[in-house]
């Protein structure tokens, strides 16, 4: 039931009621917090430092999806995509219980990543997914014939793409392939230079030019803000297991730590 689940398509009807039920969960829990025990209520309690281990692990499950999809292991992306959705919201909804609605320490800023992650992913979904479609349906002016210049350095180009792309993936066809992690890993030199390539094709063709600033530019800042996520959660975590007395700040270590510096 599950699998059958994860492998349907996302209505945006489910999605709405999916991000509306995360938002009433968060604001009931800040409601109610003045009446929770104490060990809901104080960062670093065993219940909040468990629910934070849950909400962050929630919260990596997209970065295997792109290593997935990257590396090109993902036999299921509708799944993939499904759980990576989910999972997100689960995760974020499980990191604001995590706060203990302290918002005002550095850590409160994974909550602003999580919102801006949250934010750009649904207007990509509803949004930005029928700009996408609309594009794909009209013949853009910077998709026009270019210059003699621009079609000779075209050539130029793509001669250079296919040369690499015979040492690199020799049974891969140049207008269909992409560079993926395992590429990276086998040959880092050249899946660097075709890649470097490739986006001198796209700049010369203008593909960026041809949509608007939100759609050309969604994509690249949520993996940005993404993988500054990441970074935060390692530096939180590093920080919390090896500087637990800086972190408690002369208060008690009530958390699961490895040392006290």
């Amino acid at each position: 039931m599950i699998r059958r689940a994860l492998n349907t398509d996302l209505t945006d009807r489910w999605l709405r009621r999916l991000t509306a039920g995360a938002a009433v969960l968060m604001a009931a829990w800040f409601a109610l917090r003045p009446w929770l025990s104490r060990a809901w209520r104080e960062p670093g309690s065993p219940e909040l430092y468990l629910t934070g281990v849950a909400g962050a692990l929630l919260l990596l499950l997209p970065v295997a999806f792109v290593l997935a999809k990257r590396g090109g292991r993902s036999r299921a992306p509708r799944a993939w995509f499904n759980a990576h959705v989910v999972c997100s919201v689960l995760g974020a909804v499980l990191i604001v219980i995590h706060s203990g609605g302290f918002l005002r320490r550095p850590p409160a800023l994974l909550l602003l990543a999580i919102v801006a992650l949250a934010l750009l992913g649904v207007w990509a979904r509803l949004r930005g997914s029928r700009q996408m479609s609309a594009t794909f349906s009209t013949k853009q002016p910077s998709f026009a014939r270019p210059d003699p210049i621009a079609r000779e350095r075209l050539r130029e180009l793509i001669a250079r793409k296919r040369a690499l792309l015979e040492r690199l993936d020799p049974a891969a066809q140049e207008g269909t392939f992409s560079v993926t992690l395992s590429h990276f890993a086998r040959q880092p030199r050249l899946a660097y230079a075709y890649q470097r390539l490739a986006r001198a094709e796209s700049r010369l063709l203008g593909t960026r030019r041809a949509v608007g600033a939100a759609q050309a530019w969604w994509r690249p800042l949520h993996m940005a803000i993404a993988w500054i996520f990441v970074l935060g959660v390692l530096i939180h975590v590093l920080t919390v297991t090896f500087f637990a007395g800086y972190v408690a700040d002369g208060g008690v270590i009530t958390w699961w730590h490895l040392a006290q510096w």
